[in-house]
């Protein structure tokens, strides 16, 4: 059995959604509330290291492979370079060139909402793939791979710390 009891389980099913829901929200309304693309990235990322807790690593490349991780992390730069170019196409370096709405809704903030939904995906999948690889380091050192001295090695060679 992979992962945690299945009192931890059965909580993450039933609170892992809801993190999610609230991280997107974050980031969604960042320009009219509290919060933004980094906090929300934040919250969106530790839902997904909660169901690597919970559930294990290979449940969790199920839920999202780290490819796919990875490839969010680089388009989440992307779209953020390309609005902050697109704004310097209009007259410069982060230019809003979109019309802004009526104050205080959604669409009231030209580009920030963009960027703060491309800041967002970038942090988001930046700290998951963060945790991963330290994941898969730990992981690695207790197998004593990598290059590195496992507790038991180490004693071998006379290097007790």
């Amino acid at each position: 059995m992979q992962g945690m009891s299945l009192i931890v389980k059965n909580t993450t099913r039933l609170v892992a959604g809801f993190i999610a829901l609230f991280g997107i929200y974050i980031v969604l309304y960042g320009h009219v509330s509290p919060g933004g693309g980094f906090a929300g990235g934040c919250i969106l990322a530790g839902a997904l290291v909660l169901i690597v807790l919970a559930f294990g690593e290979e449940y969790s490349r199920r839920v999202l492979p780290h490819g796919i991780a990875k490839t969010s992390d680089c388009l989440g730069a992307l779209a953020f370079l390309l609005v902050a170019i697109a704004g310097y196409m209009a007259g410069g370096f982060f230019v809003n060139f979109l019309d802004r709405g009526e104050a205080c809704t959604l669409f009231s903030a030209g580009t920030v909402p963009i960027s703060n939904l491309a800041i967002g995906v970038k942090v988001g999948a930046g700290l998951f793939s963060v945790f991963l690889a330290l994941a898969m380091f730990r992981r690695s050192g207790e197998r004593g791979a990598g290059g590195l001295l496992s507790p038991r090695s180490a004693a071998h060679n006379g290097d007790e710390s």
